[in-house]
């Protein structure tokens, strides 16, 4: 056997040893890893499709609910929201919550509805967006049913500058004060509306409508 034979075996040899060492010292750690990851993988996928199923169930009830309140059965859908509310999954128990308060005004119980927006706008587990959405449709029915102070304050917050829902909040205030007479704080309030590149266009459209009634009044002054 030449040097160089002997040499590579004893370090074939060698390297064994090391492995073998290595093995027995770390293998049953690599082992529980592995199976730990494969586990955790598993465990991953069955959330996965818990979530997916469970969200599903929930959509396919808040739906029939809304079948039933388009099909004027006011009083099943309550029933299937208020359901939806307790046990339902992800979002939809605070949708069910707005929808019902949507089908409590299409009864006619407007006290009710702002009373149910009121509650969902107060509630601070609820997307800020979903609060400010139930503040404006709050002062929309309060428009009707309630006094400018009502309007303003679920409204009067949402109506600056920076503010997404501006233009909403403005349209509500703006009509609080057109029906308490107040043509000059309406004027403004609709002409910040009609002016704003970024209003939608119905909400321009409404509120060049409402400065001409303003306007045909003869009650208030140009400029």
């Amino acid at each position: 056997m030449s040097d160089d034979s002997f040499i590579r075996e004893v370090e074939e040899e060698l390297r064994s040893d090391r492995l073998k060492g290595f093995w027995d010292r770390f293998g049953p750690i690599l082992i529980g890893a592995a199976i730990l990851v494969v586990v955790a993988t598993a465990g991953w996928r069955g959330y996965e499709y818990y979530v997916d199923t469970q969200a599903s169930a929930s959509g396919d009830r808040f739906l029939a609910a809304l079948n039933l309140a388009n099909d004027g059965k006011s009083d099943e859908a309550l029933a299937a929201l208020e359901a939806l509310e307790g046990d339902g999954f992800g979002a939809y128990p605070v949708l069910a919550r707005m929808r019902a308060a949507t089908v409590l005004q299409e009864k006619g119980d407007s006290a009710g509805a702002v009373a149910a927006f009121d509650a969902v706008a107060a509630d601070s587990s609820a997307p800020v967006a979903v609060r400010d959405i139930a503040n404006i449709r709050a002062a929309f029915i309060l428009v009707d049913s309630g006094t400018a102070s009502d309007v303003a304050q679920r409204a009067e917050a949402l109506s600056s500058d920076d503010n997404p829902l501006r233009h909403a909040a403005r349209e509500a205030l703006g009509l609080a004060a057109w029906k308490e007479g107040r043509l000059a704080d309406a004027k403004v309030l609709f002409q910040q509306i009609a002016d704003d590149p970024a209003a939608p266009r119905n909400a321009q459209q409404r509120a060049a409508i409402m400065l001409d009634l303003i306007t045909a009044s003869g009650e208030v002054s140009e400029g």
